[in-house]
């Protein structure tokens, strides 16, 4: 009899509360609820500080939404502000003022050196900011204090780094376009740029009163107009509603009604991308957790069957069992979700440092929501996984205490487990905030159990059928043996383990692959520099000094604005697209070009490009695809007012990541008439020669008007941002390694007592250690390298869908992962055997077998 058993029958008929306690405490002593209090513990963890992380953010962007955008709603377009904006805006009284916004190059005067940096250019007027304050300084080594004032004609302020980076200081003049100004202020803080967020270029504001003098604004200029407004709230609200509906005419395309997550694109995109990672490694720790506890469940029930048994003996109704059962694990589940929450909690402040160059950390306090959460996940996770094997605890015939063979735990029922599993699954589509990271996590994990589970099968037939006992070495025939006499718990073991491995696995793919594809965008030898804004009558100067200069290879093409109007004569509207990414595309202008030949570095996937065909176009296969174009279809473009009908002849497959100068859509002619145009230019720039002329300095001194991009410092940048949110992510991954090892320790532990009886039989007919150590060593082995092929497969599944519908990267199959993914699962399955079970070849035969008669 055990010790549970004995002490449950010590005094009469206790309640269901009574008797719950006095088994969880008994349990708790005894150690045997330990593996279902450390998976559910990391399922909770892991959530939770996900789950904190996102409330403080979006607690933090609301708290400051008016700020980062500078009124209290605005009207962005890339054209200048429409006039019924305007005039609705002044009707309701609202206070209004407009900002201009884009990149181009500022320089130092020659007498300075005549440096030259990319800036994010702003012209403001009076009243600028309406919602928050602008921060400026005279001192860059004093902090800046606010300020209702703007730049002054024939002043600029600047951010401090424009300094450094061009050797410059106060009341030195600041070259833009063709006109110098004065720098007299220094800004410490830009409300509506931005809360702590990256920035790649440093910020150069000027008033509007000097803009038309630098002749920056050219035809094909990328400017933002940003029209904001503030007022009493029912007025906004109502200006806002009619913005709203107004932007849908056919008469406002490219103009959109801004807020946080629209009017801040840059910092929102590298947080969600953050919060996916995050939010994946979290849902594969809680999948993996799901599994802990249902496999140490069960094996906790069939540890009590003796106890049960007893309570039925001594009186115990079947309702009062499974009430202490119920009352038990409901203890249990709170207790490891209140330890999962505060660890959460603690954890969520690592990702705030880890993440500091991307967010403030002074975010506000979270909500109870991530609480809640946390507490829910790990009820459910005991009831639908914990309970099912345990309340079959009251169904033990008293019989039992007799006959061993009796009352064995059965396979749950498919009605109880696929409501556990449909209840998880619904629990864990809502954490992931993303519906198709979800649905590919939870589907992909709840195909491979199923898939896991039938070829584990299979595989046991097989393995009984090929190894030959007067062929096979002894230790292979006994393993054989071992594996066949218990298929249901082979099947059970390789899934469970598959499952594990299929998580570790598919993380390291998604660090290893996709990760440093986002790193690694940009290949060796590509061009780090584009140039934009090259006016027609320079295009011959430009090519010649970049010739001088040396640049053999470069892109060079025409590039002029025009907006998609129709599709097959049927006027384009937003409303006739559901993805967001659609909507972007048609809502504003494309970057048009045209070349005699497709570029080389264009590959033709559709149809056929033919040299100066007129009226066609060639478009990107994938704008193709969102806007659900093909061969053949009519296409109106507006380019400056001209309207230019043209065919679909051809799709391109288009490799972004190259860094080569690449368009949606492009005309096959040599030349177009009367379409205003500048040119762009993609090289990579000469080295610097010591003690010669800098030549981005001089190419901008000689054209001022032009743009020039160097991407080898923004690409720097956006690594450095990567690194930090890679980091994050790697630390999470540490909830999940566990989680893994977690689900291996319980599958190969599952089968514990078994064994103990099986080897003590061997071992008293003669057996020796030696031979029992092959035995088991193979045993582990062949099981840990079956799943581990079977989770390697299907990693490389889930990771493509994932790299191709969540995260938007190419996958590449690489296929060494099958080969490292068997013997890493068999490695981990004898290392987590040789931890499990290596006190079961150490039990006294006399001791095992006692243990098997009680």
């Amino acid at each position: 009899m055990s010790t549970s058993a004995r002490a449950a029958g010590g005094a009469g008929n206790p309640s269901f509360l009574h008797l719950g306690w006095r088994t969880l405490w008994r349990d708790l002593r005894a150690g045997e609820l330990r593996l279902l209090m450390v998976a559910v513990t990391l399922a909770v963890a892991a959530l939770t500080s996900v789950g904190f992380f996102a409330d403080r953010l979006h607690g933090g962007l609301a708290r400051d939404a008016l700020q980062l955008l500078g009124g209290d709603a605005v009207v962005a377009s890339d054209n200048p502000t429409p006039a019924a904006v305007q005039e609705r805006a002044r009707a309701l009284g609202l206070a209004s003022v407009t900002t201009l916004g884009f990149p181009t190059m500022g320089r130092a005067s020659d007498a300075q050196g005549g440096a030259s940096r990319l800036v994010a250019l702003k012209s403001v007027e009076p009243g600028y900011p309406l919602r928050g304050r602008l921060q400026v300084s005279d001192d860059a080594e004093r902090a800046g204090s606010p300020t209702q004032d703007i730049p002054a004609p024939g002043q600029v302020w600047v951010d401090a780094p424009l300094l450094n980076t061009l050797s410059l200081k106060l009341g030195d003049p600041l070259l833009l376009g063709d006109t110098a100004l004065r720098i007299t202020r220094i800004i410490t803080l830009e409300p509506d740029r931005g809360a702590g967020f990256m920035s790649f270029a440093p910020r150069v504001m000027i008033n509007a009163l000097d803009l038309p003098a630098t002749g920056l604004v050219q035809p094909a200029s990328r400017i933002t107009y940003r029209f904001a407004v503030a007022g009493p709230p029912d007025a906004v609200g109502r200006f806002t509603a009619w913005a709203e509906e107004a932007v849908t005419e056919p008469g406002m395309r490219g103009v959109r009604v801004e807020s946080l997550d629209s009017g801040r694109p840059e910092m929102r995109q590298t947080l969600d991308r953050a919060q996916k990672f995050l939010n994946l490694v979290a849902l594969l720790a809680a999948l993996l957790s799901a599994v802990a506890v249902a496999l140490a469940a069960r094996g906790f029930a069939n540890d009590h069957l003796d106890a049960a048994a007893l309570l039925r003996v001594l009186g115990q109704s079947q309702r009062t069992i499974a009430g202490a059962y119920v009352l038990e694990f409901l203890l249990v589940g709170l207790c490891a979700s209140a330890v999962g929450v505060l660890l959460g909690f603690a954890v969520h402040h690592v990702f705030v440092l880890l993440l500091a160059g991307l967010v403030e950390s002074a975010l506000p306090a979270a909500s109870l929501w991530p609480v809640l959460l946390g507490v829910g996940v790990g009820l459910t996770l005991m009831c639908a996984f914990g309970l099912p094997p345990v309340l079959q605890l009251a169904q033990v015939p008293p019989l039992r205490v007799m006959r061993r063979d009796l009352g064995a735990v059965r396979p749950t029922s498919m009605a109880v487990l696929g409501l556990g599993l449909a209840g998880f699954a619904a629990l864990l589509l809502v954490i992931s905030r993303d519906w198709k990271l979800g649905s590919i996590a939870v589907g992909g994990f709840a195909a491979a159990v199923l898939l896991f589970a039938a070829l584990a099968w299979v595989a046991v037939w097989l393995l009984r059928k090929a190894v030959s006992e007067s062929t096979a070495p002894r230790w292979m025939v006994l393993a054989t043996r071992q594996i066949a006499a218990r298929p249901a718990y082979a099947v059970v073991q390789v899934a469970s383990l598959a499952v594990g491995l299929l998580a570790l696995v598919l993380l390291v793919l998604l660090r290893t692959d996709l990760i440093s594809s986002w790193q690694n965008a940009t290949p060796a030898h590509a061009p780090n520099r584009f140039v934009i804004n090259i006016m027609p009558d320079q295009a011959d100067d430009f090519r010649a000094r970049l010739q001088q200069a040396g640049v053999a290879q470069y892109d060079w093409y025409p590039m002029f604005r025009g907006r998609l109007v129709a599709i097959n004569d049927r006027a384009v509207s937003l409303q006739d697209y559901a993805d967001d990414r659609a909507k972007g595309l048609v809502d504003r202008e494309f970057n048009l070009s045209n070349a005699a030949q497709a570029p080389a570095h264009n590959s033709i996937s559709a149809g056929r490009w033919t040299a100066e065909e007129a009226g066609a176009v060639s478009v990107e296969e994938g704008i193709a695809k969102t806007l659900g174009l093909k061969l053949g279809d009519r296409l109106r473009f507006d380019i400056g007012g001209v309207p230019s009908e043209v065919r679909i002849t051809s799709l391109r497959h288009v490799d972004w990541s190259s860094m080569r100068a690449n368009f949606f859509v492009m005309y096959p002619v040599a030349h177009m008439a009367d379409v205003p145009m500048t040119y762009l230019a993609a090289y990579r720039a000469p080295e610097a020669r010591p003690g010669g002329p800098d030549f981005d300095n001089a190419l901008v001194h000689a054209f001022p008007n032009v743009t020039n991009v160097d991407m080898s410092a923004t690409l720097a940048q956006v690594q450095g941002v990567l690194a930090q949110v890679i980091r994050a992510v790697e630390f999470l991954f540490a909830f999940t390694l566990a989680a893994g090892l977690v689900v291996l320790f319980a599958a190969v532990t599952a089968t514990r007592e078994e064994r103990a009886r099986e080897f003590a039989i061997m071992r008293a007919v003669g057996a020796r250690a030696s031979l029992l150590r092959q035995v088991q060593r193979a045993e582990l082995a062949g099981v840990g390298l079956l799943a581990g092929l079977l989770a390697s497969c299907v990693a490389v599944a889930v990771g493509w869908a994932l790299a191709r519908y969540v995260f938007d990267f190419s996958w590449t199959v690489r296929p060494w992962v099958p080969l490292a993914g068997s013997l890493v699962g068999a490695l981990l399955a004898l290392a987590a055997g040789w931890w499990g079970l290596r006190e079961v070849l150490q039990r006294p035969v006399v001791d095992t077998l006692r243990r098997a008669a009680e």
